[in-house]
């Protein structure tokens, strides 16, 4: 399948036909002729506007993932921090795994491609920290900008690190992968056990 063009301003018109094509062929098979193919614009504008295709790539992505996120922003049920409320948000991840799917694969095609690619990567773990802010104030309901170095690094990072986790459970067989209730019921027995044995 081919990606395919969208109207709008030139740096608008790259940015959509990024996304498009990030989504249709990933970061490697993804080149700045479909880019340009998908945006109805030309190889210079890519530069112009974004730098690089890396660097235009890396934006998509990351608008990509907002998009993702917002659908969660409004509506996630229970009180703030509760396994109620941890529960919505895993229940919303698996319900738009469909269409979330290729996004995480992309970003996997990244992150073992190792050196390949270090423009790219660079500028994809940069993003990271906004990524577990927004995380953590989904979950817990404190304002992002609240949040400090510490709360990003700890809090922030085991929330990503537990996406991360389910998403490439599903990406390798949707089958077996943890429902939005085991998964729940995991951390709840996990943090049981924790506080048992310290008690």
């Amino acid at each position: 399948m081919s990606c395919y063009r969208v109207a709008m301003g030139h740096r608008e018109d790259l940015l959509e036909g990024a996304k498009k094509c990030l989504v249709e062929k990933g970061f490697v098979r993804t080149t700045a002729r479909d880019i340009v193919s998908a945006s109805g614009t030309n190889l210079a504008s890519i530069g112009y506007h974004y730098g690089s295709k890396d660097a235009l790539l890396a934006q998509a992505f990351i608008g990509l993932m907002e998009e993702w996120g917002a659908v969660f922003q409004n509506g996630l049920d229970g009180e703030d921090g509760s396994l109620e409320r941890f529960r919505a948000l895993w229940e919303g991840v698996l319900e738009q795994h469909e269409k979330s799917g290729p996004i995480w694969a992309a970003s996997l095609e990244v992150a073992l491609g190792r050196d390949q690619r270090p423009e790219l990567r660079s500028m994809l773990a940069a993003s990271q920290a906004e990524g577990r802010r927004g995380l953590i104030s989904m979950l817990t309901g404190t304002p992002e900008d609240q949040l400090d170095e510490r709360d990003v690094r700890t809090l922030g990072g085991f929330y990503q690190a537990l996406l991360n986790g389910l998403m490439i459970q599903w990406l390798f067989d949707p089958e077996s992968a943890a429902t939005a209730e085991e998964f729940t019921e995991g951390m709840r027995r996990a943090a049981e056990e924790m506080t048992r044995t310290q008690g």
